[in-house]
């Protein structure tokens, strides 16, 4: 049976206790990798550093700060020490009870992403801020799902709603967008429909996790932007592989005919209905350069029959408004 060396810190209100519980354990099982600083209901979460060189460091950074098993995160609210082995990763651990026993904590989430909802409304709310706009967050818990499943994100005119994992499946017609987490599946009837959807994943830097998005497309790579290169526009979470997408979804594809080889021309009638079809999705995205194309590719058709020319008509009014 393994054992090895541990030393713990408490973490509240600076108090080291450095050397005082020097000795050898048994395996802990209680692996936790996230806390919060401050009360039990903070919304400030924290990572610890795995290894054990990092964790020296870790304990002077934050010597006068105290940890929790927060609310927020599922937990007990009470407060955390930090734990150092030689020879697995370092974490979290709750005081023993007052009878020396393990403290019981049904906190289920213990991993390095069970802070991932507080990280997403940090960044959320700072990048939001520095776009003049503001928003109110909440972690729902739709049919007693665990906290920190999804993210609502509510702005005054509908907003994302953030799935970290599957405890919640995304509505694909509710007023929110659904973001997906990286465990979350699509199906392929929905990419195709919806042109796209918006995936969210976060990547450890220290003690922190950075919010990366991405665009997933049908046949196309998902495409990864930091949250600074993402915008919020009319029809939702936006970036630039979203233009490019509606770009060419709003453009006739090149000929793929080889050179003298004569290609059908569908008729007029035909040709009228495809482009009712790409002006309706087209302002759907809002894509004015695309709309006011296909505006013009409809007033220069010819040879539609009557009715067709009334739907012709009343399509370019509506969009003319």
């Amino acid at each position: 049976m393994s054992t090895s060396v541990v030393c713990e810190a408490n973490g509240v209100g600076g108090r080291m206790s450095w050397g005082e519980r020097w000795g050898f354990v048994r395996g802990d099982k209680r692996q936790i990798q996230t806390a919060v600083l401050g009360g039990a209901d903070s919304e400030e979460p924290l990572m610890l550093l795995l290894e054990a060189i990092e964790l020296d460091a870790f304990r002077r950074r934050h010597e006068h700060d105290t940890f929790r098993c927060g609310l927020l995160l599922g937990g007990c609210g009470l407060p955390l020490m930090t734990k150092l082995y030689t020879d697995r990763v370092c974490h979290f651990a709750h005081h023993p009870g007052p009878d020396g026993h393990p403290h019981l904590c049904g906190r289920r989430a213990r991993g390095v992403n069970s802070a991932d909802h507080l990280y997403v409304k940090s960044a959320a709310a700072a990048w939001l801020h520095g776009r003049g706009e503001q928003a109110r967050f909440d972690f729902a818990q739709p049919d007693g799902a665990p906290i920190g499943s999804v993210v609502d994100i509510q702005l005054r005119r509908g907003g994302p709603r953030v799935h970290l994992n599957q405890a919640v499946m995304p509505e694909w017609d509710a007023d929110s967008e659904p973001v997906l987490g990286m465990s979350v599946p699509v199906d392929r009837d929905v990419l195709i429909r919806r042109w796209y959807v918006h995936r969210i994943r976060l990547d450890s830097e220290s003690t922190a996790r950075r919010v990366r998005i991405g665009t997933e497309a049908f046949a196309r790579p998902t495409e990864w932007f930091g949250l600074d290169e993402c915008e919020m526009t009319e029809r939702g979470l936006s970036t630039s592989a979203v233009e490019r997408i509606i770009r060419a979804r709003s453009t006739p594809p090149s000929s793929r005919w080889p050179a003298g080889k004569a290609k059908k021309v569908p008729d007029a009638q035909a040709r009228a209905q495809a482009l009712l079809r790409r002006l309706a999705g087209a302002r759907r995205f809002e894509s004015v350069v695309a709309v006011k194309r296909i505006c013009d590719d409809i007033a220069a058709l010819a040879g539609t029959n009557q009715r067709t020319q009334a739907q012709l008509a009343a399509a370019l009014d509506d969009a003319n408004h």
